[in-house]
């Protein structure tokens, strides 16, 4: 491990219940706190008054803001449901469109809970070695999983698959990561309807 890594582990894995709830009361606090403040200015002495425990309570659990923000990475990697998503629909009778729509909505709720503390995740969040191998790992589950699809579905009549597959993964998470995270609204029932014409006809093209 890495003298970075180090610097963003935590400090204390909760094993009694008491303690995990506190774990989860400083990660709740630190996103109102990084959302409200920015990432600059959301001390660590802000996430603990939010938490409503003491800064030495705080630095139990994680050594900097570095490390708080790390952890919401991972809990937002966490909450992915986009593979379990494909996975379902594999051998699915359903239409293409009906499929590629389940998928881009999935891909859209993971975003929706904090815009502003997504873009934050996006932009500062430290990486790690191992937190970066697990946002790899979970790209390429993705695209095999979009592979499968592919070969299974009557309706689609793309010609190279695979390019296909890493196509439609990159398209939807980069296009969703940017327009939800980004300053200023989009509507997202529209960004949806736009990304499943978009996906299919390309599919089935």
């Amino acid at each position: 491990m890495t003298s970075e890594e180090r610097r963003i582990q935590p400090r204390k894995r909760p094993r009694q219940v008491r303690a995990e709830l506190t774990r989860q009361r400083i990660l709740t606090a630190a996103a109102h706190i990084f959302a409200e403040y920015g990432y600059a200015a959301g001390t660590t002495n802000r996430i603990a008054e939010r938490a409503r425990i003491s800064i030495g309570s705080l630095y139990q659990y994680y050594p900097n803001k570095d490390a708080v923000l790390a952890e919401l990475l991972t809990r937002h990697l966490d909450g992915d449901r986009a593979t379990e998503t494909l996975r379902r629909y594999k051998r699915s009778p359903e239409p293409l469109e009906t499929i590629v729509r389940e998928f881009v909505r999935t891909v859209i709720d993971n975003h929706l809970d904090d815009p502003r503390l997504l873009q934050i995740m996006l932009e500062q969040a430290p990486r790690s070695g191992e937190l970066l191998e697990r946002v790899t790992r979970l790209e390429w589950e993705m695209i095999g999983d979009l592979r499968e699809l592919l070969d299974g579905h009557p309706e689609v009549r793309v010609q190279d698959k695979d390019t296909a597959a890493r196509l439609v993964a990159s398209t939807v998470e980069l296009t969703v990561h940017q327009l939800i995270a980004a300053p200023g609204s989009i509507d997202v029932t529209r960004l949806e309807n736009e990304l499943v014409a978009m996906i299919a006809g390309y599919l089935r093209a």
